[in-house]
């Protein structure tokens, strides 16, 4: 690539994802011009460039220069940390931008930012896209699920690298598609993150019951996650599984690193910020809930630890299985198997009806098909049923809940004696299955044509007067609970 030649678009900021999303694109043959205030990290991005084949990638080592050389209409990708370091860097490089100029923020942005953003940047005639990038920095490298929502102008001046860009899937194209307008595309990246969580947290439970009421090695799990992965739980994330359980601690060079890991799980706030939009537009999410509680209860690791020894002196024993023998070990792995499932099922049930939601409450007109076929490849909760949720959604795109697309819902039934099995063990066993558990409350739940909510409605009536709806008859209705009760009214 001459020097003075123009690039097809520019990146800023070059973090590890912003580098390998930079190699991605210069990899693909359009030429990327790249920025950094570090400027140590645009010759490290360079370097790497000419040393992963000589690609078309310059590297610019001020606002100005950066900007002057893409080519018009000009589109620059940030990849900053979110929140005020985006403004700071919106800030320095639109000053040299041009009216029909595109800003493409590519980090895990609260949705309403990214709609402030979009508002400043069109006063100044700028063009605006928030896009949701998943996969990790290999996915960023070799190719991400992309979630580009906002200005359908900017997403189609762009939309030839982003095809080329994103992860391929055979016989259902590339990894990216536009989303929507204002900030859908944040938003389903963030709940894209909430059932990742759900995902994460189910299979961390069915490793635990595995081990602690199967007496399963590593070396055995790693053998049932690689087997479980080629078949209906085939993903990105039991793939990986199967490899952790595998690797040895090199540090002491005693058993699988695995063991060595405490067992407090960190996070970045995108499940938090699913399950608080799911209160504020009263859609059920107990999985994605249980799985944000469990990572808080996680980090209490010396509360936990002093609380196992008071329940441990008050005469609480462990109810682990010491003689596997007890266990039928084949039955075992095929029941968590099953409610693995299941429970994953509800999961990405809950996130595909907050998605609804919120496009209905925004005018979206979110495609929920096609969001499950563009999680197919690239990103961390790619897996081979995501193709039977995007049919089941062409099928029915109305489809209330999917647990009643007639796939899944015999499916569900089919599995839920499994399932029932191995939250009904795990309770027994003292082991905690906070995600399972939820699950298969929210599948019986919203089964069930009656539930005890008018005991609930009445007890309202009763204290606060809020009145309630009978079952043979419209209207509102008010009852003098305590008097008829107490016999003063007959």
């Amino acid at each position: 690539m001459a020097a003075d030649a123009l690039s097809r678009i520019g990146l800023a900021g070059l973090a590890v994802m912003g580098q390998n999303l930079a190699l991605n694109i210069a990899e693909k043959g359009f030429p990327i011009s790249v920025y950094n205030r570090t400027i140590s990290k645009v010759d490290e991005t360079v370097d790497r460039a000419n040393k992963e084949g000589q690609l078309p990638l310059i590297g610019q080592y001020n606002p100005k220069d950066f900007i002057l050389s893409i080519q018009k209409p000009r589109s620059v990708i940030i990849l900053v940390k979110a929140g005020a370091p985006v403004d700071q860097t919106i800030s320095a490089l639109s000053e040299y931008m041009e009216p029909g100029d595109t800003i493409i923020d590519g980090g895990n942005e609260w949705y309403e930012n990214t709609e402030r953003r979009i508002s400043e940047a069109s006063s100044k005639g700028l063009l605006y896209l928030g896009m949701g990038v998943s996969g990790g920095e290999d996915g960023a490298r070799n190719g991400p699920s992309l979630m580009p929502g906002g200005s359908k102008e900017a997403y189609l001046n762009v939309r030839d690298v982003l095809e080329k860009v994103a992860a391929q899937v055979k016989d259902d194209g590339p990894c990216v598609t536009y989303i929507g307008e204002g900030g859908s595309g944040n938003f389903v990246k963030m709940v894209h993150n909430g059932i990742e969580y759900g995902d994460m947290q189910l299979i961390s439970e069915a490793y635990d019951v595995l081990k602690n009421a199967g007496g399963l090695s590593n070396s055995e799990l790693a053998d049932i996650f690689a087997e479980w992965n080629r078949g209906e739980l085939e993903s990105f994330l039991i793939e990986i599984t199967a490899d952790i359980f595998q690797v040895k601690d090199l540090e002491s060079g005693l058993g699988e690193l695995v063991d060595k890991i405490l067992d407090k799980t960190g996070m970045k706030g995108t499940g938090k910020w699913t399950v608080q939009q799911a209160a504020e537009l009263s859609i059920a999410a107990p999985t994605i809930a249980a799985s944000l509680d469990g990572r808080y209860l996680s980090a209490l690791k010396d509360e936990r630890e002093a609380a196992a020894e008071i329940f441990k002196r008050e005469g609480l024993k462990e109810d682990v299985i010491n003689n596997v023998g007890v266990v039928d070990k084949k039955r075992l792995v095929d029941d968590v198997r099953q409610a693995l499932y299941a429970s994953k099922i509800c999961s990405y049930a809950q996130g595909m009806n907050l998605l609804r939601a919120k496009s209905a409450e925004k005018g979206w007109n979110l495609n929920l098909g096609e969001l499950a076929r563009i999680w197919k490849g690239g990103c961390i909760i790619r897996a081979v049923f995501l193709d039977r949720i995007k049919k089941a959604y062409q099928r029915n795109p109305a489809l209330a809940n999917l647990l009643v697309d007639p796939e899944f819902a015999r499916e569900m039934v089919q599995r839920q004696a499994a399932w029932r099995r191995v939250v009904g063990l795990a309770i027994q066993k003292g082991i905690s299955v906070p995600g399972m558990s939820a699950s298969l409350q929210y599948f019986d739940t919203y089964r069930r044509a009656r539930l005890p909510a008018n005991l609930v409605q009445a007890q309202r009536d009763y204290f606060g007067a809020h009145t309630y709806e009978r079952i043979d008859r419209p209207g509102s209705f008010h009852t003098e609970w305590a008097k008829l009760a107490r016999g003063a009214i007959v």
